[in-house]
């Protein structure tokens, strides 16, 4: 992780109008997280989710609690 781009912060996402979510492709086990908006169900991607660092990178990046992610497939 020599190359690796440190990330300066995140814009906070609208609790109120977005959920965050966690897409798993059934076929190939790809994780992508992002936000998916209530009103509309459009999904906003954010990042690809390879290892359990990622997860919890996206966790505390956004200030998103484990139990509060949905999975979607």
């Amino acid at each position: 992780m020599l190359f690796k781009k440190k990330r300066t912060g995140a814009p906070a996402f609208d609790r109120t109008g977005k959920i965050p979510v966690i897409r798993a492709s059934i076929c190939t086990g790809e994780q992508v997280a992002g936000f998916k908006d209530t009103v509309s169900g459009k999904f906003t991607e954010v990042m690809l989710i390879r290892t359990g660092r990622d997860l919890r990178e996206f966790r505390e990046t956004y200030g998103v609690r484990e139990d509060e992610i949905k999975r979607e497939w």
